[in-house]
């Protein structure tokens, strides 16, 4: 500890931090990183923790407050009721914990089995989300048939069935074709974003001859633009424009005046994809913990296990000695994802990113692909550096290949 500190308030070290709330060392320093330990100081490489400082709440036994309901929009703004809002639980503002409630509360039963599609799509559950959109591909409203078919194209990605998602990205893609002057400017807006959200998901080019997503953010209701913002700073980062990807997460999140929990959880992963790549790890760690106090009270952990080759390692940083069982599923998301991703994916672009990587191999190809030394990986990771170097030279021997330059081909960068 340092001799002088700024105040003259007494301060404890993390190690006597965790020994004082009985929790690891580790979850300390996330918690003095993520900002949520009143008056903790970094002095050069160490945290220094007001002695009287209070343990953080924790997410999973927050008490759910009684006021404010949670927030469903019905029908989108300045359009008749016959149209119905996009994406009704993207576009819901509930406390922690209550996402079923609010799902429950929306009083139109076909919104209502769009919003139980998302959240089994969000928690998990691609089959169940995947039966329950397929009964709306088909539906006269627009709006419904645009939510399910989005909703059916990433499910069956989850789970093999890659001809009915493409199937499903087809249909996307027509109705934009469709569109006319006839055509509600919000729904033609909802139209735009689906297609493009489709797209850079997918890490695919955008259709010829369409604008730019930003002409369409007005037109949209305020949880489906936030949403729009995150396919926007994806889109930005995948051309390798980090720190504008991160004013547009920043922007988009100082900005709400509720929160949008979904789409808020993506921001944050974008925010740890950038800051990665600019290789600022505690910034990155900040929005991931962020994300995850979003999202593990309603078990939206969908957005992990599809992010993870992208979040550079963060999560085997930072979930896996912590929170071990969920860490298991979210990586069992990741396999079941990506593996339908990539045939999608590949054969459009012909850039063949690898699939016979286990997990934590590919978390620590794309660091050392960024330019990241074995000593900063293993320090990131908590693994020694020579784990790191035989996971590189394992995956050098899966991918044919000599050289650690050669990994970007095969990596998501």
């Amino acid at each position: 500890m340092p001799d002088r500190w700024e105040d003259a308030m007494e301060y404890i070290t993390v190690h006597e931090a965790a020994q004082k709330w009985k929790i690891s060392e580790r979850l300390t320093q996330q918690y003095c990183i993520g900002g949520r330990i009143q008056g903790a100081k970094k002095f050069g490489g160490v945290w220094a923790i007001p002695a009287d400082a209070q343990k953080p709440e924790d997410p999973r036994r927050r008490r759910k407050p009684a006021e404010p309901k949670p927030s469903v929009p019905q029908s989108a703004p300045g359009v008749p009721n016959a149209h119905l809002i996009p994406m009704p639980l993207l576009n819901s503002t509930f406390a922690p914990g209550e996402c079923l409630a609010c799902v429950e509360g929306i009083e139109d039963v076909r919104l209502r089995d769009i919003a139980r599609a998302e959240y089994n799509y969000f928690s998990g559950q691609p089959e169940e989300a995947a039966r329950m959109s397929e009964l709306y591909l088909s539906d006269p409203d627009l709006s419904l048939r645009l939510s399910a078919s989005l909703i059916y194209a990433y499910s069956n990605l989850s789970i093999g069935q890659i001809q009915r998602a493409r199937y499903a990205l087809t249909e996307v893609r027509n109705t934009l074709k469709d569109a006319d002057e006839s055509m509600p400017p919000q729904l033609r807006a909802a139209a735009f974003f689906t297609v493009t959200a489709a797209a850079v998901l997918l890490h695919l080019p955008l259709p010829e001859g369409i604008g730019a997503l930003q002409d369409y953010l007005r037109l949209l209701p305020p949880g489906l633009r936030m949403f729009a913002l995150y396919v926007q700073a994806h889109y930005t980062y995948l051309q390798g424009d980090y720190g504008k990807s991160i004013g547009i997460v920043e922007t988009a999140l100082a900005m709400q005046t509720e929160v949008f929990p979904i789409p808020s959880i993506y921001l944050h992963l974008a925010a740890v994809m950038d800051y990665m790549s600019l290789k600022q790890p505690e910034e990155a760690q900040a929005h991931l913990l962020a994300a995850w106090a979003l999202a593990r009270p309603d078990d939206l952990i969908e957005g992990f296990g599809e992010h993870h080759g992208l979040l550079g390692g963060m999560l085997e940083a930072v979930l896996k000695k912590d929170y071990p069982e969920d860490f298991k599923r979210i990586i069992a998301i990741t396999y079941r994802f990506s593996a339908g991703w990539r045939r999608v994916h590949n054969p459009v672009t012909g850039h063949d990113v690898a699939d016979n990587l286990t997990t934590t191999e590919f978390a620590t190809a794309m660091l050392a692909a960024r330019g990241w030394t074995n000593q900063e990986i293993a320090d990131h990771m908590g693994i020694s550096p020579n784990t790191v170097k035989q996971y590189i030279s394992t995956t050098l021997q899966k991918l044919n290949i000599r050289q650690r330059k050669d990994l970007k081909k095969y990596m998501l960068l």
